[in-house]
């Protein structure tokens, strides 16, 4: 265990930026599977499929592949009847990608992904702090005793989510990375901004080593979110995950409409507000990660955007006081 630790961060200390990967669903989808069932079962049953996915990602770059775990914790997976499968669920996804990961020809991380829960903690829902550390710490000793070496909790919109998934991550000896999803006029659904987050990143006892944005409305906002983090906390090591836009119905099928060409602007901009990580989300391919590496190899300089030019450049939502809370979706990836 204490050798990975010091394997990624030892990887996050060799470079000034990182390269994570993208969708896992996208591109799961693109291989050939139908939606509607479980994806985590895959780890078990078409462990292949998911191989060819982690493979994908790490010939197109990526220094970072996240397990196919993201609905692997108890909650989402009672939806499935799986509810008692976690460990087995979780173990085989961190098997698949460490084969992979070992066998490519530069250190390539595991980050065991956590997802949010599906439920509303209290006051707003049933979910206790107590019940959602239980809950979160399950699946990730899962990965942890499987062989991760990062817990990645992603898409988060809450504090009382974030508190308990971070508290539970915390009680494991392995670095930790955690990323919320701001698709509400820059905040989450539940109202928290990237300055917030970064206030949160310097006060608390749970800080995970890394923090950022994932999935959302796309690249502008992961990256003006990146820099309002930055602005409260400018040691915080960030990271910006994106959305390729919001998909669009055309012909009886997704597209998203941000492509690989747009990659190296949000390389750019992403670098100059301070991001350390970056990588893509929903509607991501082996392609826009292979743009992402490019640019990150080519090299970034300059100096820190205004919100303007990101709004200008990656249509970015404008910065605003207040945002209205509405329902989320479920990362599709």
């Amino acid at each position: 265990m204490t050798d990975r630790c010091t394997n990624f961060e030892t990887l996050l200390a060799s470079r000034p930026v990182l390269v994570a990967d993208g969708a896992m669903g996208t591109t799961l989808f693109s291989l050939g599977l139908e939606g509607g069932g479980c994806p985590e079962l895959l780890n078990i049953e078409q462990p292949e499929l998911v191989a060819q996915v982690h493979e994908r990602f790490v010939a197109a770059g990526a220094d970072i592949v996240l397990t196919n775990t993201f609905g692997g914790n108890a909650r989402r997976l009672a939806l499935h009847r799986l509810a008692d499968r976690v460990a087995e669920l979780n173990a085989a996804a961190v098997r698949i990608a460490r084969q992979v990961a070992d066998a490519a020809d530069r250190p390539v991380a595991v980050a065991g992904s956590i997802g949010p829960t599906g439920d509303l903690f209290e006051p707003l829902g049933p979910l206790t702090h107590e019940e959602g550390v239980a809950v979160f710490l399950e699946q990730a000793a899962a990965l942890v005793e499987a062989g991760v070496d990062v817990l990645w909790i992603e898409t988060i919109s809450s504090w009382e989510e974030l508190n308990a998934a971070t508290e539970a991550a915390s009680r494991l000896r392995v670095p930790v990375s955690a990323t919320l999803s701001f698709d509400t006029n820059g905040r989450t659904m539940m109202g928290i901004s990237g300055s917030q987050l970064g206030e949160w990143w310097r006060a608390s006892p749970h800080a995970p080593l890394s923090v950022g944005a994932n999935c959302g409305i796309g690249p502008g906002d992961a990256v003006s979110v990146a820099l309002d983090i930055t602005e409260a906390a400018p040691n915080a090591v960030v990271v910006a995950k994106a959305n390729c836009g919001m998909p669009l119905y055309q012909t009886d099928a997704l597209v998203y409409p941000v492509g690989p060409d747009r990659m190296g602007e949000y390389v750019e901009l992403a670098v100059r507000s301070g991001a350390r990580i970056i990588g893509a989300c929903c509607g991501s391919t082996p392609d826009h990660i292979a743009a992402i590496r490019r640019a990150v190899d080519h090299g970034v300089s300059g100096p820190r955007p205004t919100h303007a030019e990101i709004e200008d450049r990656l249509d970015a939502s404008p910065v605003t006081a207040a945002a209205p809370a509405r329902r989320g979706r479920r990362r599709a990836g």
